[in-house]
C-alpha cells in the first residue's frame, strides 16, 4: 500500500482543520481564548500554542532525515527549538495564526515531496528529555498527524464549552466519493 497519498490527504486535512479552528478562535476575545478551562494546556490559546510547539519540534526532527525530500524542511532548521511543550510561541492570536498558516504550507510541501523509499527508512532523534530513539519514518509521520488531531479534538471541546461551533471536523469530509464505472 502506498502511504504517500494518505499523508497528502492528512496534510490537506490538517490545513483545513487548522483554518476552521483559527476561524473559531477569531470569534472569541483574548480573555476567552486565555481562560483556564481545565485542559491539559489550560486554555484554548495554550492548546493552539502547544500544537505549534510540537509541530515545530517534529518538523525540525524530520528536517534531519537523510533523504533529499528533507530539504523541503530546510526552512525549519534556523527556527528556535522550543524548550518546553507548554511554551508560548506567540503572545497574540494573529501572530500565532499567521505562523500556523505558514507551517501548514511547509507541511503540505514536505509531504508532497515524500517518496515511498523515504517512508520505509528510519529516523534517529532525541525527545525533549534527551532520550535517543530510532523509529520508522512513516510511523513518526502518522504520529505527527495524529498528535495534531488529538489536540484539535481537545480544542473543539473547549470551543464548544465557550459557545463556538467549529462545524464538521471529520476527515471523512475530505475523502472523495468513489465513482464506479
Amino acid at each position: 500500500m502506498e502511504l504517500q497519498p494518505h499523508f497528502e490527504l492528512m496534510a490537506s486535512y490538517n490545513k483545513w482543520m487548522n483554518t476552521k479552528v483559527y476561524d473559531a478562535a477569531s470569534r472569541l476575545t483574548t480573555a476567552e481564548l486565555s481562560e483556564e478551562r481545565g485542559a491539559f494546556f489550560g486554555s484554548i490559546f495554550g492548546t493552539l500554542n502547544h500544537v505549534v510547539v510540537a509541530d515545530t519540534i517534529w518538523l525540525k526532527r524530520f528536517a534531519t532525515h537523510p533523504s533529499s525530500t528533507a530539504r523541503t524542511l530546510a526552512v525549519m532548521i534556523d527556527l528556535p527549538t522550543p524548550e518546553r511543550l507548554d511554551q508560548v510561541m506567540f503572545d497574540d492570536l494573529e501572530s500565532l495564526k499567521a505562523h500556523r498558516r505558514w507551517l501548514d504550507i511547509v507541511i503540505i510541501n514536505w509531504v508532497a515531496a515524500l517518496t515511498e523509499d523515504d517512508l520505509s527508512t528510519t529516523l534517529s532523534y532525541h525527545n525533549t528529555k534527551g532520550v535517543a530513539s530510532k523509529r520508522r519514518y512513516s510511523s513518526l509521520i502518522f504520529h505527527f498527524f495524529n498528535h495534531q488531531t488529538h489536540h484539535r479534538g481537545q480544542a473543539s471541546t473547549l470551543f464548544s464549552q465557550a459557545g463556538v461551533d467549529i462545524g464538521v471536523t471529520d476527515l471523512l469530509a475530505l475523502i472523495p466519493e468513489e465513482v464506479e464505472i
